[in-house]
């Protein structure tokens, strides 16, 4: 028997299955449910409401028995999305290669059906198997009134995303082993957050590394130069060996780190250097958030700010600094958490407690809407929109903008945007008072240049930074996270307020002898509360 025939029983045995259950399959021809019986009633009663329990199996059974038959037609009728629908699942067979496929339904949870596929990819002689879960919604439709699968990419695979599409054949860059600082091989089977790292620098650096390319099974990026992402090797090509700058045991405490928290980000960096030891994310999207993010940082960015007052000598560490519970800026107001104020405290204190009147009070001294943007610029290299790590990257942006929205990046709010690299690396710099770019794969790999600041932070601006941030570290908003953290130790924490979202970001940043970390859980709360245990976990490694 053929894997076409096969495919085709399997699916007409499970139409019958479901039909003798009494879940009525044969009647989603009829726009009424109704089987046929009045077709001239039905028309003119068209259904309306949720889809009911009979009306989701059966069209979720007729639509996968049609997918694994490969009638891509039959499969589409059956969703809202006639063409998009018919394209993709035609593509499965002849784009994507899969000779024969099983597709078993799972226990529907109200729309909602899961199910798994069973399958072979074959491509000139070579075949291997593919299988995967994912689930489908089924909806009633707008015009017809009949029930439909609410047709999404990730019906046809769970990492499929808008416009992206399967594809298998000879790969267009050979692969690449990825080895780490000390010469150990990064797999993304041992490190599975680094999985689109390891694809972006095979993306970059497979023709240059030498290897030869094998035959694939891949997701094709919507996007024009992203990376492709493998989901199945069917020949092995040859690898070429890129050397990187992380470290496999940092790596390993980030990755489990991030794992307790969901859609968390973190990466490491070493201050003297600039190598970035660690990258690891928890995401559902699979998006390297951690090098490529763009977020409000909070009060985490309040390091850069303090630096550009200290620089300015509006503050010192050990200087007495206003902070009252409320603070106002062009008719916007601005609070403390929980409204909280000190009197006769210092600047480091106010620091120290992420007391955001301290700061937003002395805009009025600064007198200058571009004084912190420059500072982003020339001192800790952000914004300047050169970075080359080694794979993409976003390297910042700190705006200059007026009003409401300047006292706003005084504290890491409103148009400024950070990652955690960004965020490790305004560290990094506090620490040592230099930017160094950071970087993934040593720049001699392909003479490639780095960004460079134009000039060092005064050392008493650093000196009084890295104290501020050690009081943080010991008596200050980041002392519970901190605590487990020995050594010479700093911190900042930072919480970011999201439109529409109920919990804020939480941010951390720290460092530890010659590493510096960040990282960001989107909604977790306060930065001490979710980001700061990952940083600390990573710092201990």
């Amino acid at each position: 028997m053929n894997g076409a025939a096969k495919g085709a029983i399997v699916g007409g045995v499970f139409l019958a299955m479901v039909a003798g259950a009494g879940y009525g399959v044969y009647t989603l021809v009829d726009d009424s449910g109704s089987g046929g019986t009045s077709g001239t009633a039905a028309a003119a009663a068209k259904s309306s409401g949720p889809p009911t329990e009979k009306e989701v199996a059966g069209t979720a059974a007729a639509f996968l028995a049609a997918w694994a038959d490969g009638d891509a037609a039959k499969a589409a009728g059956l969703t809202n999305n006639d063409a998009a629908a018919q394209a993709a699942v035609a593509g499965f067979r002849s784009a994507a290669h899969v000779s024969k496929a099983q597709i078993t339904p799972g226990t529907p949870t109200g729309t909602t059906v899961p199910f798994s596929v069973t399958a072979e990819v074959t491509y000139e002689g070579v075949t291997k198997p593919l299988a995967y879960e994912s689930k489908l919604t089924v909806v009633r439709g707008a015009t017809t009134g009949k029930a439909l699968v609410d047709w999404q990419p990730s019906v046809l695979h769970p990492q499929l995303q808008r416009d992206e599409k399967l594809r298998a054949g000879t790969a267009a860059t050979p692969p690449v082993k990825a080895v780490d600082r000390g010469g150990e091989e990064l797999t993304a089977e041992k490190y599975p957050s680094l999985r689109p790292v390891l694809e972006a620098l095979r993306q970059t650096y497979g023709a240059k590394a030498g290897g030869r390319p094998g035959v694939e099974l891949w997701i094709e990026p919507a996007a024009p130069g992203a990376p492709r992402r493998t989901l199945l090797t069917l020949a092995e090509g040859e690898p070429g060996r890129i050397e990187t700058r992380l470290d496999a045991n940092v790596q390993a405490a980030a990755e489990k780190a991030v794992a307790k928290y969901p859609e968390s980000s973190v990466v490491a960096v070493k201050p003297s250097t600039g190598d970035i030891l660690a990258v690891a994310n928890n995401r559902k999207d699979g998006f390297n958030a951690a090098m490529q993010g763009s977020r409000a940082p909070g009060s985490t960015l309040k390091i850069m700010t303090a630096a550009m007052l200290l620089d300015r000598g509006l503050v010192a560490a050990d200087k007495v600094a206003a902070c009252p519970p409320t603070a106002s800026w062009d008719g916007k107001p601005f609070r403390n958490l929980g409204g909280f104020a000190m009197e006769g405290e210092t600047f480091a204190t106010s620091f120290a407690r992420s007391c955001n009147t301290a700061f937003i009070s002395l805009i009025d001294d600064v007198k200058d809407n571009g004084a912190l943007p420059r500072e982003a610029r020339e001192v800790f290299g952000i914004g300047l929109d050169n970075w080359k790590t080694g794979i993409p990257s976003f390297d910042g942006k700190v705006p200059e903008v007026s009003g409401p929205a300047a006292a706003a990046a005084y504290i890491g709010q409103g148009q400024v945007q950070m990652n955690p690299l960004t965020i490790a690396s305004i560290t990094a710099t506090a620490r040592t008072g230099v930017f160094r770019q950071p970087v993934l794969v040593p720049a001699g790999l392909d003479g490639r240049p780095l960004a460079k600041a134009a000039r060092a932070m005064k050392p008493s601006v650093s000196a009084q930074l890295v104290r501020m941030m050690r009081q943080t570290a010991v008596s200050g908003t980041g002392a519970g996270a901190m605590a487990s953290v020995g050594g010479d130790k700093g911190a900042k924490t930072g919480s970011a307020e999201v439109d529409g979202k109920g919990s804020p970001d939480s941010w951390f940043t720290g460092f530890s002898g010659d590493v510096a970390a960040a990282a960001m859980v989107e909604g977790g709360g306060h930065g001490g509360d979710a980001a700061g245990p990952v940083v600390a976990a990573v710092l201990r490694s």
